[in-house]
């Protein structure tokens, strides 16, 4: 290799994905990942490679909300990725190749077992989105089927809802001339038999795509075929199959048609194509070439993420607004901008934050109750050791939500407040909770002229919204209790 060459050639290693859950954190070596084993300073030479790959692929660690940076033991070049709440698999550039030849994938900590029955429970508020960025290496078949076909039945649903009739040449035989007469055909075929009153004419006539819609049922007839197979994981995959059948019907009238190759490309390219448009003949094409989500597997598959803070501030909705059908009160949700309390700033140019959004407010007569769902992992980590046992970056972050939820006391005006925070956590922990009569933590803030209390608790990661329900709805009655 000629002198001042910047990198030996190194042998790209088997592995090409980055796995680990969220809220955590993962150290890999660099040396093993980027197969620098083999050359003369093998430290040196992964360090580099290392600084040119954050480098690369800082836009696409930021999109799953990762942070990785390079760490040395001494011995050897380390690779440190921690991740957030956000979960979902995108291909990464290597150094080595400067091509989309790597990938990270984060986890949900809790199971697709719990998250899908959740997903249909809250329907379908939060879900994966797919992501515009080149195609994995590896599809992850651990993700069950029916979340592509989710997302593929709901682009498949906007694009019907757009799909706009079009004016098509139309060829017809017809008793009266319509349009362009075939004078060609009239004379060599309908004249010689005698047949002059069938007139074949050629005219412009505004009907449906017929070719687009037989490829979109032709997508949505293969995907009720894969749901129909996967019917025996919950009563969520009946919904999407309820979901594809309502679509069936809405193209009815014509025959399913698989799409020739390159002909969803050319749909690509008519004038006027909206975002809602493109996704739609997206989802027809992922069916046509069998993608799946992107992670762990053999096969090519599509870039996804899917942000599980929002997620879970869904759950809660999910699980209060039931309770509340059987308690009353009047519940504002901050998603949808109901809970907007704006901050006055003087002057106006310096200030930082413009607003408090609480996630959840529940007002009854005479009392509040402020919810803020925290997807993080304190309540489990208090389960186990106690609040002395918890290291200093958890105590501080436990400390700003505590401080944030009690600054949300300030936007209601009752004399009664009641300020809670919402966690996560797995089923054993919460029917734990509940078995121990743990599951409201409950705290009071000495204030003059009126009540604040604070709850601590926890909504379990699975689609049991009526037995969390009815706790909630019986804690949230003793508020009113003398």
């Amino acid at each position: 290799m000629p002198p001042g060459f910047p990198l030996n050639a190194v042998r790209p290693t088997r592995e090409v994905c980055l796995e680990l859950h969220d809220y955590s954190r993962v150290t890999r070596s660099a040396v093993e990942f980027f197969g620098t084993k083999g050359s003369s300073d093998p430290s040196a030479q992964a360090a580099r490679l290392v600084d040119q790959f954050i480098k690369q692929n800082t836009v696409i660690f930021q999109l799953l909300n990762v942070s990785v940076h390079r760490d040395y033991d001494g011995t050897d070049v380390l690779l440190n990725i921690e991740s957030r709440s956000s979960v979902g698999a995108l291909p990464l550039l290597s150094p080595l190749t400067a091509r989309y030849d790597l990938g990270l994938i984060v986890q949900p900590r809790f199971p697709w077992a719990g998250i899908g029955p959740m997903l249909a429970e809250m329907g379908w508020l939060i879900s994966p989105t797919p992501i515009r960025l080149p195609l994995l290496k590896r599809s992850e078949r651990r993700v069950p089927l029916w979340v592509l076909s989710f997302m593929i039945l709901a682009r498949l649903k906007a694009l019907l809802d757009r799909l706009e009739r079009r004016f098509e040449i139309t060829t017809e035989t017809r008793s009266s001339p319509k349009g362009r007469i075939e004078w060609t055909q009239y004379g060599t075929r309908q004249m010689p038999r005698g047949d002059f009153l069938s007139v074949p004419c050629a005219f412009l006539d505004l009907r449906d795509d017929r070719h687009l819609k037989g490829a979109i049922r032709f997508a949505v007839e293969k995907q009720l075929r894969s749901l129909e197979t996967q019917s025996d994981q919950g009563t969520f995959v009946h919904r999407l199959i309820a979901v594809a059948e309502s679509l069936l019907v809405r193209v009815h009238n014509v025959s399913a048609r698989r799409p020739a190759a390159g002909e969803v490309q050319i749909w690509l390219r008519r004038p006027l194509c909206t975002d809602v448009f493109a996704e739609g003949l997206q989802a027809v094409e992922w069916t046509v070439e069998e993608r799946g989500l992107a992670g762990l597997s053999d096969l090519d598959g599509i870039p996804w993420t899917m942000p599980m803070e929002q997620f879970f501030e869904a759950w809660v909705e999910t699980v209060v607004r039931s309770a509340v059908r059987t308690t009353g009160g009047f519940l504002k949700v901050g998603r949808r901008r109901e809970t907007v309390s704006p901050l006055a700033w003087e002057p106006p140019y310096l200030g930082s934050q413009r607003s408090l959004v609480p996630d959840l407010i529940l007002e009854f007569e005479g009392a509040a109750v402020i919810f803020d769902a925290k997807y993080k992992r304190h309540l489990e980590e208090l389960q186990e050791g106690g609040w002395r046992d918890l290291n200093g970056e958890l105590r501080e972050q436990h400390r700003a939500d505590l401080l944030q939820i009690l600054a949300y006391a300030n936007l209601v005006n009752a004399p009664e407040v009641v300020c809670c925070l919402v966690y996560p956590c797995s089923m054993t922990t919460w029917e734990s909770l509940v078995r121990r009569g743990r599951l409201f933590h409950q705290a009071e803030l000495p204030n003059r002229g009126r009540r604040v209390r604070v709850w601590l608790t926890a909504l379990p990661m699975c689609g049991m919204v009526e037995k969390m329900a009815i706790l909630l709805a019986d804690q949230l009655r003793s508020i009113r209790s003398p």
